[in-house]
């Protein structure tokens, strides 16, 4: 069941949630996650926009708030001296795969559009059209209360761009986007080739964060 009182997520908060989304899916054999892998998942320099840098007791307090709001907390089935946290995201909403994949990359990196969102996601769950990145838009749009809003398109831009609700309105949001220049011809190659190598960066970056974590399990 949704949380009984609206939601409405600080930026720790938000970043907590997001994170312990993406590694239940990017690194199921490290999930659910300790502290101190939580706080480096939150403080990744890769795939996390803007890149923040969370203290243990940051988190630990978003972790107490998102518990209240019954989105996250201590692991259930967790054994072991080190405590361990997950999200409850599925039991608040049943969300499908694709509203998991992008209410995940939402929280982890704001606005996007849907061209962003469809690269982005890759590692959580294929859109194999663009469309099929808006009709998942458009079923967290559809909720109630709304999950997911369309911003108003920057001047110059030729996709409008979407943001999640579960921290309040985005009236701000869409005030302080930033403007994406107009594309120029060769530009859609050039940005296909600045994302692959984002994804083989974020792949190795993921695999030492992986690493890190084993050390955590096993050292901590």
């Amino acid at each position: 069941m949704p949380p009984a009182d609206p939601i409405v997520l600080t930026a720790a908060e938000a970043r907590v949630l997001g994170a312990l989304l993406e590694k239940e899916v990017t690194t199921p054999e490290y999930y659910p996650l300790s502290l101190n892998a939580l706080v480096n998942a939150c403080n990744q320099r890769s795939n996390r926009e803007p890149v923040m840098n969370l203290a243990e007791d940051d988190v630990r307090q978003a972790l107490h708030g998102l518990e209240d709001l019954r989105l996250a907390g201590p692991a259930r089935s967790a054994e072991g001296r080190v405590s361990k946290y997950e999200h409850w995201l599925g039991e608040a909403f049943n969300f499908s795969r694709a509203e998991t994949a992008l209410i995940c990359v939402l929280l982890l990196r704001g606005p996007q559009t849907p061209g962003e969102l469809r690269g982005r996601t890759e590692r959580l769950h294929r859109f194999d059209e663009i469309a099929d990145v808006l009709a998942g838009l458009q079923k967290l749009m559809e909720r109630e209360p709304p999950l997911a809003a369309i911003l108003p398109r920057q001047p110059g831009t030729k996709e409008s761009r979407y943001a999640h609700l579960l921290s309040g309105p985005v009236e701000s949001m869409a005030a302080s986007a930033p403007a994406e220049p107009a594309s120029a011809p060769g530009d859609s190659e050039r940005d296909e080739r600045i994302a692959q190598l984002e994804r083989e960066l974020a792949s190795v970056r993921q695999e030492l964060d992986a690493l890190r974590q084993k050390i955590d399990s096993l050292f901590g």
